[in-house]
């Protein structure tokens, strides 16, 4: 209900110098700008601007307006011509010659793919298209742009649960926005101070709800969308999330009454403007204060009006599924077993098509509760239903399935746990057998060699392998920039003795070397370290050099056959 806040894509609008273009300079500019601040209050508008400056000779100029437009697109939703627009600036700016602009341009482009992936719920390649722009700007020395690429960087900090890095990265970068002052415009300060502030406000609320106990952050959260709504007077789309969020806080407060007044004050100018996106989600959020407020019939009239909104363009998928769990409660509670069938069944046929994207979400709204939990609930209220038709048979049918999904889930359990445990015991075994034999030394398979298609001397590959065993000693593979090109210039070899010398030895390209090298690690530390044992997923893996958590896990599991989780729990009954 509440998972909305700024995104940093108003602060990407970067000038960007030409002298070959159909425009002048100074027209070039005031297009830019109309757009950057259209885009925070008028995306219909903002859309004329760009098609009138992709019209341009210039393909610097065609590829800002085209990804602009990609990011314009995915604000309302649609995600097809999202993508067409930007697979066409990136056929853009491929036309462009070399340059300092090129590369500045190329950072723009990523940070807009980037933007539009962690709008879609796609994180981990949102933080890469985040992470290669901010390169390039450090390369060409571009602060501003680097700096938002930190923001945004924090944006996905936060979707991930690291708040405290998110809130963190915002506040250091709210203190450069003050001492780069001088670098913009009174419109340009004010709306990223005006973006800051609203990501602050966010990432407090959001930890806040990992930690219900702590109300301060709830405090914190309503300092900073205050702020935002002050540094926001002409920009509209900011005002309206600021309100719309503070109005989240004040129903989290249950100050039900300032929450009622802040959706409504801001329900009519959402739609008006073309915000058709947060007008559902206000819509959504006044039918569940009024579920809460236990006003039945008023909760109804706006859920139903959710559902008229999906239906129409199918653009608030997230709104819609919940509507229809509320509406199932609703009827239950109203004694109306066949209507909260019926919404229970709408329900449950639009779960699993959403359940991905609820998790990438992380929708802890109203959705407390394990997401079996939430289908078993509506699965409650339909057997209900049947329960009254038909009395005997539901409840003969009821048992019989009952019991047999017990019965298959105790086995399966079992047979699992049992599988783990093995696995487990068969890693520590192997840990402690690479313990009694890890001096021993590698000795060139010189039969091997002849048969690869890499030519290379015994003498050398000794050398190449000797450096490589140097390197592992030193644990160079954990950090993040180790790759093949990396060792092989600490080696000083080139990239194709070292993988014929990996794939000789070791049997592996060299990523799955580097992989199981760390794996390996992290296999010994948590097995003779236990405070390692206690850290997160996402701790663990940035420790020997993933990106992600994601990531990380998919390794060790192909690894070991287990999760880290698994293993984890696996030691700790095996260790004594």
């Amino acid at each position: 209900m509440r998972y909305l806040f700024y995104c940093f894509f108003l602060m990407i609008t970067v000038s960007y110098s030409q002298s070959k273009s159909n425009l002048s300079e100074q027209e070039y500019t005031i297009i830019k700008n109309k757009i950057r601040l259209l885009s925070s209050s008028n995306i219909d508008s903002a859309f004329i601007y760009t098609d009138k400056l992709e019209t341009s000779n210039n393909h610097l100029h065609q590829a800002f307006a085209q990804g602009t437009k990609s990011y314009l697109y995915q604000i309302k939703g649609d995600v097809q011509n999202s993508k067409f627009s930007l697979d066409r600036a990136y056929e853009s700016l491929k036309k462009i010659s070399s340059s300092k602009d090129k590369i500045e341009m190329n950072a723009y482009l990523l940070n807009c793919g980037g933007l539009s992936s962690w709008k879609r719920g796609d994180f981990s390649h949102a933080l890469d298209q985040f992470q290669e722009g901010r390169k390039l700007s450090i390369s060409i020395n571009d602060r501003v742009q680097a700096l938002k690429f930190n923001i945004n960087i924090g944006l996905i900090n936060n979707e991930v649960g690291n708040y405290k890095e998110a809130i963190s990265i915002s506040k250091q970068s709210d203190l450069m926005i003050d001492k780069m002052r001088y670098l913009f415009s009174d419109e340009q300060f004010n709306m990223y101070k005006s973006a800051i502030n609203l990501n602050l406000g966010k990432y407090y609320e959001d930890f806040y709800k990992s930690k219900i106990d702590k109300t301060e952050y709830l405090d914190s959260a309503q300092f900073y969308y205050v702020k935002a709504i002050i540094y926001s007077k002409s920009l509209d789309y900011n005002k309206m999330l600021a309100q719309m969020n503070l109005a989240n806080i004040y129903y989290l407060k249950k100050n039900f009454s300032e929450a009622e007044k802040g959706y409504q004050s801001i329900l009519n100018s959402s739609k008006e403007n073309g915000f058709f996106l947060e007008y559902s989600k206000i819509i959504y959020n006044l039918g569940d204060l009024y579920y809460y407020k236990k006003e039945y019939k008023q909760s109804l009239v706006y859920f139903k009006k959710v559902d008229s909104i999906y239906y129409a363009d199918k653009a608030n998928p997230i709104e819609f599924l919940k509507s229809n769990y509320y509406q199932a409660k609703i009827y239950q509670a109203l004694k109306n077993q066949e209507e909260a069938a019926k919404y229970s069944e709408i329900y449950l046929e639009n779960y699993e098509k959403n359940e991905f994207k609820l998790n990438k979400e992380i929708a802890e709204v109203n959705f407390k509760k394990s997401k079996e939990q939430l289908k078993t609930e509506m699965k409650i209220i339909q057997e209900d239903y049947k329960y009254k038709k038909n009395l005997t048979i539901l409840v003969v049918l009821v048992l019989c399935v009952l019991v047999v999904f017990l019965g298959f889930l105790a086995v399966r359990g079992f047979k699992k746990k049992k599988i783990a445990e093995r696995k487990v015991a068969d890693l520590i075994e192997e840990y402690r057998m690479n313990r009694i034999n890890s001096e021993k030394e590698i000795i060139i398979n010189q039969e091997i060699v002849k048969n690869t298609s890499t030519v290379i001397s015994i003498e050398k590959e000794n050398e190449i392998l000797e450096k490589l065993k140097f390197l592992e000693k030193k644990l160079e593979y954990l950090k993040p920039d180790f790759t093949q090109q990396s060792a092989a210039k600490k080696i000083k070899t080139n990239t194709s003795y070292l993988s014929s010398v990996v794939n000789n030895h070791y049997n592996k390209t060299f990523s799955e070397y580097l992989n199981e090298l760390r794996i390996n690690y992290v296999i010994e530390e948590m097995i003779s370290n236990a405070t390692y044992r206690k850290y997160s997923t996402q701790a663990i893996a940035e420790s020997v050099g993933f990106k992600n958590a994601v990531s990380f896990t998919k390794s060790f599991n192909k690894r070991t056959g287990v999760t880290p989780i698994q293993f984890i729990k696996g030691l700790e009954k095996e260790i004594v």
